[in-house]
């Protein structure tokens, strides 16, 4: 007579095994990338000169270039970036930002910008004479630099026109001036014509690059206290072109050498 206890016994002990021994394969099994094959496809003018590409872009580019032609102001000269110290068109777009950025930063911190500080090789293009429109915009500014504001104690602020002293480059000011002595040594630092107090906080106007040490600008890195107005550079450019119907040449001194 067959023992069923002992068979049964049996039975599970061969099915706890089977289990185990399938568990265990299962767990060890692993995927490995063993070969990676790539192709190089080449681009030519084949893919430009396709008419399905073309008819699909065309009415794109044509809305895009329409945008970008449409007249939005007139400069009656050249207002360009040549200067020792500042640069006609330096100091309105420094100008500009502070216009276009207080009302933002007064909304949300009930503070106003006391000045500006840009950098002179941020500026790609000049406003040529003629009509201005948003491609000019575009040419001035091809990056997407945002406005930041940074808030800086007076001491911190004095290392400023050191490094612009060292630099020697017209960077964009606006809303502050100092004279340069003899020695090359800032003096007489002014902001919003009052002398610099150095216990005090300001509100300083730069761009998002700027402000994270950009150009050797480390006086903004080391400063926590950053506002982003969520307000591209360029797009100050195009709404200020928009409200005025013609550019000025801003030429007033904000560094002067004793």
């Amino acid at each position: 007579m067959v023992n069923l206890k002992k068979y049964n016994v049996l039975s599970q002990h061969f099915v706890l095994f089977l289990t185990f021994a399938g568990f265990i394969s299962c767990s060890q099994q692993k995927n490995v990338v063993t070969r990676i094959e790539g192709k190089q496809i080449n681009i030519n003018n084949s893919f430009a000169e396709s008419p399905s590409i073309e008819s699909f872009i065309k009415p794109y580019r044509e809305n895009i270039n329409k945008d970008l032609s449409e007249v939005l102001a007139i400069a009656p000269q050249n207002i360009d970036k040549i200067g020792e110290w500042q640069t006609p068109i330096g100091n309105l777009m420094a100008d500009v930002v502070i216009e276009k950025g207080n009302p933002i930063l007064k909304a949300r911190k009930n503070a106003n910008i006391d000045f500006c500080l840009l950098n002179h090789g941020g500026i790609r293009a000049i406003i040529a004479k003629g009509y201005v429109t948003a491609r000019t915009a575009f040419e001035i500014m091809p990056f997407e630099n945002s406005l930041i504001v940074v808030a800086m104690k007076g001491s911190a602020i004095l290392e400023i026109p050191t490094y612009i002293i060292m630099e020697q480059k017209p960077h964009p000011l606006s809303g502050i001036t100092f004279t340069i002595d003899k020695n090359k040594t800032a003096k007489n630092i002014q902001i919003q014509g009052k002398p610099l107090d150095e216990n005090k906080t300001y509100f300083v106007a730069t761009s998002d690059y700027l402000a994270n040490g950009g150009d050797k600008m480390t006086f903004f890195k080391n400063n926590n206290d950053k506002i982003d107005l969520d307000y591209k550079l360029r797009n100050i450019l195009i709404d200020y072109f928009k409200e005025v119907d013609t550019i000025p040449m801003v030429v007033d001194k904000r560094i002067i050498l004793e």
